[in-house]
């Protein structure tokens, strides 16, 4: 606690002590802001059970959680992510810009050998994995700056909605940790616990990291190729069709009813069924092939675009059409020549 140094003239009058309180009144609600979870009645109960589930010993999870902190700007975030507050035309600009675009083509080069090794392994182009990766961290600048463990006690213990989700991917960290021997209380990622180039939360990187450099571990955190080889599995652990496309735009030319406008995000419809309904679908897609009409809100209006499996498969790393949209014509903007232009990729058919 910081000492006052309050002159000895006043030490005794009224003002003094009104001072005094205030300063403690304040003292006492940043402690209660940052307030460890040592016995925090919840995280007691998953103390108790990592020691009985998992053979934690209670003394080290004690003090780990004496050390975790409750952060109200997490949770603040939680209640505004960019998926939900944004429009399309909004998003584009945050993702589609020419730093990302041209740090994308400096990633692919520098790590051409991984890149084109995890696409002949998993099938997945080279310039989505980048993509991923660039939409993510930005290649591996901006990690995240919150210390994992108190994103997740946060979130576990005092955010009610998605309780359960995060205790459990606080079990996972915590399971991660003791597997790979890190340090829990340092490491740092997302508001929601995710980390390294890939933003991986606990679960998936226990599921889904693969040591990709054959150096033993499997290191998403500070190893590029490890990383690339990740994010590859991942897509592909997912549903990834190799050589198929990702999402193209139609020129709707009146406005389709909401029945073909679904709000679930598996490909559903076949392309026979969209023809049949006025959707001018590509001759190029078959028939009995299944996708998803969506409508995108864009700087000159409605923007309506198919998505196909692959799209589907990019939803299932965050679950937004907006980030599958961002990461898909990031993608193609990387793998276009001219990265001057960020109005959207010449060619938006993912083939």
């Amino acid at each position: 606690m910081q000492s006052w140094n309050i002159p000895q003239r006043i030490k005794k009058s009224a003002l003094a002590m009104l001072v005094l309180s205030a300063l403690s009144a304040g003292v006492a609600n940043a402690a209660e802001e940052n307030v460890a979870y040592k016995t925090h009645p919840e995280a007691k109960k998953f103390i108790a059970s990592m020691a009985s589930k998992h053979g934690f010993d209670k003394a080290q999870l004690q003090q780990i959680f004496s050390g975790a902190e409750k952060k109200q700007d997490i949770i603040d975030a939680m209640k505004r992510p960019a998926e939900k507050v944004l429009e399309w035309k909004d998003y584009r600009r945050i993702f589609l810009t020419d730093q990302r675009i041209a740090g994308g083509k400096v990633f692919m080069k520098e790590n051409k050998d991984a890149l084109l090794r995890a696409e002949a392994q998993y099938g997945v182009p080279a310039q989505v994995i980048t993509a991923i990766i660039g939409v993510e961290t930005l290649y591996g600048r901006h990690k995240g700056r919150y210390r994992v463990i108190d994103a997740l006690s946060t979130l576990a213990f005092d955010y009610p909605p998605r309780s359960k989700f995060f205790r459990s991917e606080l079990e996972q960290y915590l399971l991660l940790g003791r597997e790979q021997g890190f340090d829990v209380m340092s490491l740092t990622g997302s508001y929601a616990g995710a980390m390294g180039y890939g933003q991986f939360i606990p679960s998936s990187y226990r599921s889904y990291a693969v040591d990709f450099n054959d150096d033993k571990i499997a290191d998403i955190l500070t190893d590029k190729t490890d990383a690339i080889g990740s994010v590859a599995n991942y897509l592909a652990r997912h549903g990834w069709r190799q050589g198929e496309g990702v999402a193209m735009q139609v020129e709707m030319q009146k406005a389709p009813p909401a029945s073909l406008l679904p709000k679930k995000q598996k490909p559903a419809q076949s392309v026979d069924k969209l023809k049949k309904a006025g959707v001018p679908v590509p001759e190029s897609l078959d028939d009995k092939t299944r996708a998803r009409l969506m409508a995108l809100e864009a700087e000159s209006g409605k923007e309506y675009w198919l998505g196909l499996q692959n799209f589907y498969v990019i939803t299932r790393y965050n679950h937004s059409d907006l980030y599958a949209m961002a990461v898909f014509q990031l993608s193609e903007a990387i793998r276009n020549d001219d990265s001057s232009n960020t109005d959207g990729p010449a060619d938006a058919t993912g083939a």
